[in-house]
């Protein structure tokens, strides 16, 4: 259709050949380089094609790496225009991007999905110095010079909307200004243009192909989706483009493509293998996710052992079974999923999977939440989950132990320096003062953290120690009306349902988790060195006894979280949204919608300094 269309607009015979230059789909992240008497001044994101994100220092980093060149901060030879705008890709190429997700693991940090967020998410960086230890490369395809735009639209050029970093020059911000118009280089065609940008130093892929004709592209397409997977970069199509200038300055652009170009995505590679075993596998937050260990099957160049089936409502839908042979896929070309199953191939020997009702990794309880489509555990000191459980228990909200962080949670986990809450207040200066970033200093301030967070809040606990059904308010309402930690941990079910706002099911997971000799024995030992939470005071009584209160907008003179605690100390409750059960509404300034909710439904509304005299009452 495309090249029926390319004669149609051309006016040319069915049977004459067009010069078509086919290259292979990259998939990375699309820049432009600007470059005046041979220098680079200024670097963007594509961005929507008019506007995009100023990031000149962070490509100036761009080295290369092996063979290729990178971006090159002068151009090499000569006859290149006074004004040149390169276009091209920035991409990791699969080693590359390899060993960078290797190196994320061993800091215990959450891997990049795929190359193409790994260059992204690296040349996005506000520090320019962490896009320099990045193995990106540069791969360029196109070359422009004022008046020769390649739809014909002469001398526009996107703007590049500042990054948050100075550019090399010092001047953070500056937009780019446009330049005289000067003669258009001499390009007749655009496999001229690749040949000149590979005289300037530029790398440009050794792969494109200019091909007299459709059929020749045909074939270009077909031996492409063979070699692919044996390429060192990822690519899931091809490009095809007009390669006469002045002919594709005739067909122009529709609205949001060229009329010169089309891309062709290669389908999925689809194999069928047999799932040998199902598993349940441990996450960072304790949900299980069942998991295909299937035959060793090759997907898009990768050898594939197994595949995630996300939850227990996926795996029946799909009605995966162990033993089922079943057609497989690389999701994006990366991830390996599950298309569907062969039932045909079903011989009655294959078995169904049921979640199991103890953690694979610690042996506590499994439990399926009312509303939820996962299965978690409830282990406190589960070591699949510890990194996780960690960080929610240091953060502010709860016991507020500044500086332990994702990374190094991550590294007291992987030294098998903590296996539960408590082994954070064993771990002497020295041996703080030895992980990866710390020295004497930090490792001082660790402790002193440590040591100001033993003196806490029952609510600040309980939210900290990861219960399940207790978030921040929950944790609260729990705290005011147990008064101690002991008194909570001996609570059963009906005192439970006894408390405002727990209801059976909450009351039951709630149960489940005290009544585990392993969170028994963590909350113990967090006891044993000391960590004591003072009782919780009686709610005051005063102005919102009683009543449900929502916050919107900013205040002034309180944080959110000293307005909410102040009403809860009052004996209210705060909720996130507004209802016919909202009592009252406090609206700060910039209020949004849930003011002109609370005004639809008649609910009391409250300004900040009615709000402060309430408090005060």
């Amino acid at each position: 259709e495309f090249d029926e269309r390319v004669h149609r607009l051309l006016g040319l015979a069915a049977g004459e050949a067009v010069a078509y230059v086919c290259e292979p789909k990259l998939d990375g992240l699309a820049v432009e380089l600007v470059y005046e008497d041979g220098e680079l001044v200024q670097g963007s994101t594509r961005g929507d094609g008019a506007a995009g994100e100023d990031v000149t220092r962070n490509l100036r980093t761009v080295g290369g790496v092996g063979a290729n060149r990178g971006v090159l901060h002068r151009l090499a030879g000569k006859g290149w225009p006074r004004r040149l705008e390169v276009r091209g890709e920035v991409l990791l190429q699969k080693k590359h991007f390899e060993a960078l997700n290797r190196q994320i693991l061993r800091r215990g940090e959450e891997p990049f999905a795929n190359p193409r967020n790994a260059a992204a998410g690296s040349l996005r960086q506000l520090d320019w110095r962490i896009t320099a230890v990045r193995p990106l490369s540069f791969i360029a395809y196109e070359a422009l010079s004022p008046g020769q735009e390649p739809d014909g639209s002469a001398g526009r050029r996107a703007e590049a909307k500042p990054q948050h970093t100075a550019t090399p020059d010092g001047s953070a911000g500056r937009r780019a200004e446009a330049k005289p118009q000067q003669p258009p280089a001499p390009w007749r065609s655009h496999w001229e243009k690749l040949a000149d940008l590979g005289r300037w130093g530029f790398e440009v892929n050794p792969e494109n192909r200019l091909c007299r004709g459709l059929a020749e592209v045909q074939r270009f397409r077909d031996q492409m989706e063979e070699r692919r997977f044996g390429l060192p970069y990822d690519t899931d199509g091809v490009v095809v483009k007009v390669d006469d200038l002045d002919w594709r300055r005739r067909l122009g652009a529709a609205t949001k493509f060229p009329r010169w170009a089309v891309a062709y995505k290669y389908p999925p590679q689809e194999e069928a293998t047999q799932v040998e075993d199902i598993v349940a596998s441990v996450g960072r937050t304790g949900v299980l996710t069942p998991v295909a260990v299937v035959r060793p099957v090759v997907l898009s160049g990768a050898t594939v052992t197994n595949a995630t089936l996300h939850n227990e409502d996926e795996l029946r839908r799909k009605d995966v079974r162990i033993g089922d042979w079943v057609l497989m896929r690389r999701a994006g070309e990366v991830i390996p999923e599950v298309v569907k199953v062969l039932p045909e191939r079903r011989t009655g020997s294959e078995r169904e999977f049921r979640f199991p009702s103890r953690c694979p990794a610690c042996g506590a309880r499994v439990v399926r939440e009312e509303g939820e489509k996962v299965w978690r555990c409830t282990g406190a000191a589960c070591p699949a989950q510890l990194v996780g459980r960690l960080r929610h228990f240091a953060q502010r909200r709860a016991l507020d132990i500044e500086g332990l962080g994702d990374k190094l949670a991550a590294q007291l986990v992987e030294r098998k320096l903590t296996r539960e809450f408590a082994d954070l207040y064993r771990i002497p200066l020295p041996t703080w003062a030895e992980l990866e970033r710390m020295g004497e200093k930090s490792a001082r301030n660790i402790l002193e953290a440590l040591e100001r967070s033993k003196t806490t809040t029952l609510r600040r606990l309980l939210f900290g120690l990861g219960v399940p059904q207790v978030g921040e308010a929950t944790a609260a309402t729990l705290a005011r009306h147990f008064g101690t930690l002991e008194r909570f941990m001996a609570a059963g079910e009906e005192e439970l349902m006894a408390v405002r706002d727990i209801g059976p099911e909450s009351a039951r997971e709630i149960r489940a988790w005290t009544s585990e000799p392993q969170n028994q024995e963590v909350v113990r030992h967090l006891l044993a060195v000391g960590v004591r939470p003072a009782r919780e005071e009686a709610p005051r009584r005063g102005a919102f006894a009683g009543k449900t209160v929502v916050l919107t907008g900013s205040l002034t003179r309180l944080s959110r979280d000293e307005a909410k605690a102040e009403i809860e100390r009052r004996g209210g409750k705060v909720s996130g949204s507004v209802s016919r059960k909202t009592d009252l509404v406090v609206a700060g300034e910039e209020a949004g919608s849930k003011l002109g909710k609370a005004r639809e439904l008649g609910v009391k509304v409250v300004g900040e300094d009615e709000f402060i005299a309430m408090l005060g009452a």
